[in-house]
């Protein structure tokens, strides 16, 4: 197993696989399978040398997630919210599992070439730039729900959620100072992610570049 990033900040993380994968016609697209693996399996790989933890956030029967062996967490917030609502659930999931720890990472659980310097990256650029949360982006293009989080930030997010009815990240994020770290897209874009059939035949193409 490759060995965690000592230039990574010890963070926890939190997979999405909330959505309802419409564009898929249902069901659980993180368990679809693109060279042999699932979408999910390969982005835990990604993030496992990492992070110090992992938890899943995904909602109704957990069972269906048990061969990768992760705690699941279900949203807090009724009515599908998004992904913000996944996100609270993780950071939620980090203050009671992980109290001390400061941030936490966010990430889909469709994209299955994250890149291995993640946390690293998105981590020196809080530093650097004193911001107080960061977010992945590429091709000049900003990937919001790929990041880190304050864990303190949780009630304001809860509030946002619950009583202001907020759904999109961005939203959220612009309430903040944002650090954003671009990653190139060559040889591929590190964050493709599935959401149709014909992104899931492009990724088992993309799947026999992986290393993984």
């Amino acid at each position: 197993m490759t060995q965690p990033d000592p230039e990574a900040p010890a963070v926890p993380a939190v997979i999405l696989a909330g959505g309802l994968a419409r564009r898929l016609g249902g069901g659980d697209k993180p368990l679809r399978n693109i060279g042999g693996r699932s979408l999910l399996e390969r982005v835990i790989a990604r993030l496992m040398p990492q992070c110090d933890s992992l938890v899943l956030n995904a909602n109704g029967d957990p069972a269906r997630f048990a061969k990768v062996g992760l705690p699941v967490v279900a949203d807090s917030i009724a009515g599908f919210a998004g992904p913000l609502a996944g996100v609270l659930a993780g950071l939620d999931w980090a203050a009671a599992n992980r109290p001390g720890v400061r941030w936490m990472l966010s990430a889909p659980a469709d994209c299955p070439f994250l890149p291995r310097d993640l946390v690293a990256r998105l981590g020196r650029a809080l530093s650097e730039q004193h911001a107080q949360l960061a977010v992945a982006a590429s091709g000049g293009r900003a990937h919001p729900v790929i990041g880190l989080w304050d864990v303190t930030a949780r009630e304001q997010l809860r509030h946002a959620l619950a009583v202001e009815g907020l759904r999109k990240v961005g939203g959220f994020l612009a309430r903040y100072q944002v650090a954003t770290v671009d990653w190139p897209t060559q040889p591929r874009d590190p964050f493709f992610n599935a959401n149709t059939s014909d992104d899931l035949a492009a990724a088992e193409a993309l799947a026999a570049l992986d290393r993984d």
